[in-house]
């Protein structure tokens, strides 16, 4: 038990030292800072217009990816909500660790929400065999991970946590997806159909 309570020690060590080293400093200049900010709270919503996109104009293929993909990531957060309730670890803010530049709910910092989701579309599109997206949203994934540290929310830990969540999710939903992914994406294509059929018969959306 001893060898187990030591290694997890040095890992919170290193974990906190490891923030330190990438949460920015009042040295810190200011423009660094606003991008790091920008990054943290806008490259979210990437996520949707990409998923949209893949919908909209993509082949069977990669519309079926967006779809599971979309599941994945809700799959995804459901259990990061469920290792939050059940073991909260605090957020630096809270231990007065570093310095926060972003305001934020002081609730469980493990895992983060932000890189589950660009994750498990990241390792959706990746089982998927569409590299050019799944490389875009990797280097997307990555940026907001080091801004989420940056600013002072999330530890480096968190993000390794993300991917195996995102991970396990995708584990969870593949084997169901086989068997009902075929007719939830048929259910999707009806409704998308009979809403935006003025633009489908116009060929601004891929029918």
């Amino acid at each position: 038990m001893q060898p187990i309570i030591r290694t997890l020690e040095g890992i919170n060590r290193l974990n906190k030292a490891l923030f330190l080293e990438i949460n920015a400093t009042p040295a810190t200049h200011p423009w660094c800072i606003d991008i790091g900010l920008f990054i943290a709270v806008y490259a979210i919503y990437l996520i949707p217009v990409l998923l949209v996109a893949m919908w909209l104009w993509g082949d069977a293929k990669t519309r079926n990816a967006a779809a599971k993909a979309f599941f994945v990531a809700m799959g995804g957060l459901a259990v990061s909500y469920l290792i939050g309730f059940i073991w909260f670890e605090p957020r630096p803010f809270v231990l007065k660790i570093g310095h926060t530049y972003l305001m934020h709910a002081p609730d469980s910092s493990f895992p983060s929400d932000h890189v589950t989701i660009f994750s498990a579309i990241c390792l959706t599109l990746l089982t998927s065999g569409i590299a050019r997206l799944c490389l875009a949203t990797l280097l997307v994934g990555i940026g907001v991970s080091w801004a989420r540290i940056f600013v002072g929310v999330h530890y480096p830990v968190d993000m390794i946590g993300s991917l195996a969540v995102a991970g396990c999710s995708l584990v969870v939903v593949t084997p169901i997806w086989k068997k009902a992914g075929g007719a939830i994406v048929q259910f999707g294509e009806k409704i998308y159909r009979r809403i935006l059929f003025p633009f489908i018969s116009f060929g601004r959306c891929r029918p």
